[in-house]
């Protein structure tokens, strides 16, 4: 056994004593819970068993669901390091029925999903034709605002047509006004008027920082239009590479001040939503000992504001004990309803007397903007039972021997398994040495490199381009060219043929269909390229044998 395959022994066993076991999971996911009628939705079913080779069963999905599209996706996803397959389909659902809708759950072998609630909610009328293949809607979740609360600005862009990926659309800055887009846009088809188009989905939260008038200015969307569908019902026509723009409609907002019935020493907090909690690390059950501390966790949850609105939670003061105030962390979720955010505060009280205590009740007010009235998030009084320390009572009589018969007893599990660790990693130094001392008493050999030869690889370059696969080509023009000295960017510099046949070949894996390309141009240029290898002809520039005769 050579020293490479007791390194590798090593390193294995290792990592079975390291790696966690972890249990197969399958999960089901949506990009939106609500939705209107004749919109799609996309489930997104996700597992990491890599024992199934299998398909889910979306027999169950049948009676309430039609399938549009699916895929399937592999990648590799890293947790606490280390490196674990995940296969995922994402399915496009059109649902069947209006209301509240269940997807069931789903099963791939023995795991199964858990099921979701959809609502579908039912048009009232019926939307009306748009006369332009791509159009631009605008909704507010509200018509009015208060300053500083939040609206949802809701842009949603209708195309009849398929678009290339170079879609752009201008960004939404409004004056005096705090914006935030809510997660990244989404993608989905609605049938209208028989029709099927194409949607993309945009949420904005905007935050007013003064009262007035507000006005959301229009943004722009340009796309090119990839061509028009033989088999698709839209009376559009579309020329492929037509370069297409429209704008959003401007919104005005009425803007409101702060109502006068709010309390004038408070911080000004309207929300949709407001939760105040704690947890202690200490079970109040059991009575507090008088110098030790207790650390209360205060946890402030919003809906409606970020977390640079959130107000500093009052304190409690007494003479009874002291508080210590660690850094408030902050954390912030973005949703289809606009922005969650969290505040948590850790206080460490040391009570300095005994006897019962209160902790002051605590009382944040805030605005509720769905209710439009004042609210107020509360903590009640927290009493709390300090004792004095209690000694044993042979605390004061107690030999040096004493303690060290009774220490060892109680930390002897504790101590074997560190000796043990400690044991193992010395021996595995000791191997390591061990090897590292070996191979550097052994003499010096030319190791064959068991890599593909460059013969080897260019015909692979080969097959690929004359198979005129761009991301097979892609691959193997990079192993190839790792083979010579001069770089694909130097070898196109000094061969124009090359360069135009590179140009093709990235505007293809670029593209959204790349299925026209051909690899005839790019195989004839590799083949011109001609390589010059230096040739020393002075007997001092070359190296003396390794072992001389």
């Amino acid at each position: 056994m050579n020293t490479r395959n007791i390194a590798f022994y090593i390193s294995w066993l290792l990592l079975l004593c390291i790696t966690p076991i972890q249990a197969a999971t399958f999960t089901a996911t949506v990009d939106r819970t609500q939705l209107n009628a004749g919109e799609s939705v996309e489930l997104i079913l996700e597992s990491d068993d890599t024992a199934q080779f299998i398909a889910p069963d979306l027999a169950p999905l049948t009676p309430f669901f039609e399938l549009l599209s699916s895929k399937q996706i592999n990648r590799f996803s890293s947790v606490a390091g280390a490196q674990r397959p995940i296969t995922q389909w994402i399915l496009m659902l059109l649902p069947k029925q209006t209301g509240f809708v269940i997807i069931p759950p789903l099963t791939l072998g023995k795991l199964q999903s858990t099921p979701i609630n959809l609502y579908i909610k039912e048009l009232k009328e019926p939307p009306i034709a748009q006369l332009e293949p791509v159009y631009i809607d605008t909704q507010l979740d509200q018509e009015w605002v208060y300053v500083q609360a939040q609206v949802v600005l809701t842009l949603r862009i209708y195309h009849a047509i398929p678009l290339f990926a170079d879609s752009n659309l201008t960004p939404l800055l409004i004056d005096n006004a705090r914006v935030e887009q809510l997660g990244k846009p989404r993608t989905f088809e609605q049938h209208i008027n028989g029709v099927r188009h194409g949607v993309i989905e945009i949420d904005y939260a905007i935050f007013p920082q003064q009262s007035g008038l507000l006005e959301i200015p229009a943004q722009t969307f340009s796309a090119t239009l990839a061509g028009h569908d033989p088999h698709s019902l839209t009376p559009f026509k579309a020329s492929p590479g037509q370069r297409i723009q429209v704008k959003s409609a401007r919104i005005p907002l009425p803007v409101k001040n702060i109502p006068s019935s709010y309390p004038a020493d408070a911080v000004w907090l309207p929300a949709k939503h407001v939760n105040l909690e704690q947890s202690w690390t200490h079970s109040l059950d059991t009575p507090i000992t008088a110098g030790s501390a207790i650390t209360r966790l205060l946890t402030l949850r919003v809906e409606g504001l970020p977390s640079s609105q959130l107000p500093t939670l009052p304190l409690s003061a007494s003479n009874a004990y002291k508080v210590y105030v660690d850094k408030p962390s902050f954390s912030h979720q973005y949703t289809e309803q606009g922005l969650f955010s969290s505040r948590d505060e850790r206080q460490a009280f040391v009570f300095e007397t005994t006897g019962q205590h209160t902790l002051a009740e605590i009382q944040l007010p805030w605005w509720n903007t769905h209710t439009d009235q004042l609210e107020y998030a509360k903590l009640a009084e927290q009493p709390l039972l300090v004792t004095a320390q209690v000694l044993g009572p042979n605390t004061d009589i107690l030999k040096p021997t004493d303690t060290l018969l009774t220490t060892p007893v109680l930390d002897i599990y504790p101590l074997r398994f560190w000796q043990a660790l400690s044991v193992f990693f010395a021996i595995l130094s000791f191997i390591g040495f061990s090897l590292w001392w070996r191979a550097r008493h052994q003499p010096a050999v030319l190791v064959s490199s068991s890599g593909p030869s460059p013969r080897n690889l260019q015909d692979d370059l080969k097959r690929a381009c004359l198979s005129n696969d761009p991301n097979s080509t892609r691959q193997a023009l990079d192993a190839w060219a790792r083979q010579h000295p001069e770089s694909l960017v130097d070898m196109a510099a000094r061969d124009s043929t090359l360069s135009e046949a590179l140009d093709a070949l990235n505007s293809a894996l670029y593209s959204e269909n790349y299925s026209d390309w051909q690899g005839q141009d790019l195989w004839q240029a590799i083949r011109q390229l001609s390589f010059e290898v230096p040739v020393s002809t002075s007997s001092e520039d070359q190296l003396p044998p390794l072992y001389p005769p």
